[in-house]
Formats: C-alpha cells, structure tokens, sequence
C-alpha cells in the first residue's frame, strides 16, 4: 500500500481538559508527518466548552459532531472520508513529535494489517501502559493485558498484538469491512479487544510498533462520566458479551459451565457486581445471536481460527 495522505482523527465527550492538554501535541505530530495530515475532533454529543475551546484555540482542527456511539462514532466518520489509514486516538493522548510515521509503515510492508499500535506510556513517561496486548484466559473468561510477565524486556520489540484501545492506526476500508467498533459494547470497554478478534478471524493482524510513543491518561473521560463502579461492571458485562458473541466449540463450553459458578460465588461473598453485569449482559443477548448468524466461517473452521488467535496471544 502507497500512503500518500493519513488523518488523525480524536474522539471526545466532555474531555475539554484532556484536549487543552493533548492537542498541542497531536498538532505537533501532525505537522511532522512525512505526508499530510489534517487533524479532526469528533465530539460525541459534549455539554461542556469542548468544541468552543478547540474551534476558538485551534481554528486549523476539524470539528464534527455525532451523536454518543462511543467508539462507534469513528465508524460513521471513516465511512464518510478517503485515507487509507487513519488514526484513531482518545482525547487523553498526547504523541510523541514522531509518532505518525512509524505507525504507517507496517501498512507498506504488509498485505495483512487491520492496525498498528505504538509504545503507550503513562503521562509520567515511565509507566508501560501498552499497547502490546496478550490475552488471559481464566475460569472461562478472557482478559486482554498489555502489563504481562515479562512486560518490560518485550515493550520495545516489535511483535504482533491482540488489541489496542486508545491510539492506533487503522486500514479504514477494512476496519469498515468488518463492522468496525460494535455498538453493542456501549458506552465502552472491551471493544478494542472485540476488534481485534474479528480482524484475526477475518484474516488481518494488529502491529505493535514501538518505535511510535504516544502517552495516555487512562480512562481520562471515561472513569470520571460512568465512575469506576459503573466501569468495572462494564467491563465483566462487556466480556460475557465478548465470549458469547464470538466463541465457540469446547471454550464456550467452558465458559458456560463456569458461568452460574461464577456468578453464585460472587453472590456468596455479597459481591452482586458480577450478577448485575451478567442481567446486563442478557438483555443483549438478541443482538448477540443476530452477530453469531453473521459469523463469516462457521464449524471447525471458526474454532480453529479461534484457537490460533488464544494461542498466539496468550501468556
């Protein structure tokens, strides 16, 4: 692939601070690119001054507004442009000056990226947070974690990786040809690792590529609207529908046997979180079918292509 043009694009919801602090430096990386590189402000439906603030301090920055998808949003807004890839950030990321082009380069040196990630480090510059992602497997759930064993002597290689949640770069036409973010998910968590699984199973990988630097406030906006209860029940009702919609063969098995143990023991000790998050989860359980019946392979054929994605991931 010839990139001869990219877009950044930046999602946001009431995150004025976090773009007060992060789009000086995204501008910075935008300018530096070795090809052009408009930045956009996607705002999700803000009630504060966000768009105010970057339509009056950065005049140059393209402003759309949609209404709240979450992630989602991106969807509606890629479909509508023409790079080739484009990347996709949170509004609590800053970029390191050179961020940009390391990430296009995997798309000129591979026919199989869905996306490249960079090297993500907390706001201090010294804490790992990703985006080399590895997936767990545990009592018939799965997690994604970039802070695995051994995280520290593997930040700086570039390897393969399951998912990228804040910052990442994206081959647009086939981030839309797989149904980019799922609304199921909303408003948030686990749909990063959601998109690269489909990618996987659609035959795409993701690049980790840590010679780009981006650093990241987690859960910038997204702690402070929902509160951390509210995201931590996201988070396990967002992986039940993760495993039901994608997963089958004798890890749905599995999953399904540890299910109602699960969810009794967490009863037991009064933690009702769980049970709450698993109610959640059921309530979508006719969207989760329509997406299985939409599945691209089917039989051994998905458990097969399934398990090799486990397996090249986990730790």
């Amino acid at each position: 692939m010839t990139i001869d043009r990219t877009h950044i694009v930046v999602l946001n919801y009431n995150g004025r601070t976090w773009l007060e602090r992060c789009l000086p430096s995204i501008r910075e990386a935008a300018a530096r690119a070795a090809v052009p590189c408009p930045v956009t402000v996607v705002d999700n439906g803000s009630t504060d001054d966000s768009v105010e603030l970057v339509t009056r301090q950065w005049p140059d920055v393209w402003v759309v507004r949609e209404k709240n998808s979450g992630l989602a949003s991106f969807n509606r807004v890629l479909s509508r442009m023409n790079e080739s890839v484009v990347l996709l950030l949170n509004s609590d990321i800053q970029l390191a000056p050179d961020a940009v082009g390391p990430l296009l380069e995997p798309f000129q040196r591979h026919d199989d990226v869905l996306f490249t990630a960079p090297l993500c480090w907390a706001f201090d510059g010294r804490t790992y947070e990703g985006m080399r992602t590895r997936v767990r497997s545990r009592f018939g759930l799965v997690q994604g974690m970039c802070r695995v064993p051994g995280h520290e002597q593997a930040a700086k290689i570039p390897d393969l990786t399951a998912s990228a949640g804040p910052v990442l770069a994206v081959d647009r036409r086939r981030f839309l040809e797989i149904g980019g973010y799922d609304p199921i998910y909303f408003p948030g968590r686990i749909e990063d690792l959601d998109l690269g699984f489909r990618g996987w199973m659609a035959g795409f990988r993701g690049y980790y590529v840590p010679e780009s630097i981006a650093y990241h406030r987690g859960f910038g906006t997204f702690e402070t609207e929902v509160g951390l209860a509210r995201s931590e029940r996201l988070a396990r009702r967002n992986t039940l529908l993760f495993m039901w919609k994608n997963t089958a063969g004798p890890r749905l098995v599995k999953h399904l046997l540890w299910l109602p143990i699960r969810v009794a023991g967490a009863v037991a000790r009064g933690q009702f979180g769980f049970a709450a998050a698993t109610f959640e989860a059921l309530a979508r359980l006719d969207r989760v079918l329509e997406a299985r019946r939409a599945w691209p392979l089917r039989g051994a054929e998905w458990v097969v292509r399934q398990e090799a994605f486990y397996r090249h991931f986990r730790w």
